[in-house]
């Protein structure tokens, strides 16, 4: 492979080069490995049309809750990895400043925080084709994430989550496949019931949404998933109206 200002290197290629390259990135990670990151100009691949239709509410139980009621456990890619980091982390800090020593133990805790990265990114990516290969119109919340971490209790299991990657991941690979992805304000979605539109609070622990006016007894992140949907197809028409012209 030849790079500009660099010449010809040695690379694997993984995966065969579509459409046209325009750039290529070359870094280095912190364990030591280098990457090339090509830029390139494509046609768009639409899907088959899908008249299905969904609501997607993120959460920490589960990461992902339909308006179909089907469910995906959060992964808890760094819980599950965390007192190896932290042991990791404790040798580091005993080996002398500057050392061979020290360079070593530092190398393994980036490879432990480059697996977790590499584990998150490789489970956006699956959960988000799925939901793009299925549906034709998929509501998601827009969520701001920089202000809940502001709660010191949730943050650590909010980072963790990752919302964000996922919603940028599915909002990519919908464009390219042609799908409506309509992102909604995610406000009193947990506290409004499903059904007949009730509001009650709703605090973390209670799991099951009872609506005291119409009884309806509903999982809480598949009735709010409910909510997310409705409110974007109620946003979808929206725009559709204002788009119309004027006879």
């Amino acid at each position: 492979m030849f790079l500009s200002k660099i010449g010809h290197v040695k690379a694997v290629i993984h995966r065969p080069i579509d459409g046209k390259a325009k750039t290529a990135t070359v870094r280095k990670t912190a364990t030591g490995k280098w990457f090339v990151c090509f830029s390139c100009e494509l046609k768009p691949e639409p899907l088959l049309e899908s008249t299905e239709v969904v609501g997607v509410d993120v959460g920490l139980k589960s990461i992902i809750a339909t308006s179909e009621g089907e469910s995906v456990p959060a992964p808890k890619f760094f819980r599950k990895e965390e007192k190896e980091l932290a042991r990791t982390q404790r040798r580091l800090s005993e080996a002398p400043k500057g050392s061979r020593d020290g360079a070593k133990r530092r190398k393994v805790v980036a490879m432990i925080h480059e697996r977790i990265k590499n584990k998150r990114s490789n489970f956006a990516h699956q959960e988000s084709r799925k939901l793009v290969d299925r549906y034709g119109f998929i509501a998601v919340e827009d969520l701001s994430v920089n202000r809940m971490n502001k709660d010191h209790c949730l943050a650590k299991s909010i980072m963790d989550a990752a919302w964000t990657d996922l919603t940028n991941k599915l909002t990519y690979k919908a464009e390219e496949a042609g799908r409506v992805l309509v992102k909604v304000n995610p406000v009193y979605t947990s506290q409004d019931c499903s059904r007949c539109g009730y509001r009650q609070v709703m605090p973390l622990s209670k799991r099951i949404y009872e609506c005291p006016n119409c009884g309806l007894s509903l999982d809480r992140d598949t009735n709010a998933a409910k909510n997310i949907l409705t409110l974007g197809l109620q946003s979808r028409q929206d725009s559709n109206l204002q788009e119309a012209p004027l006879l």
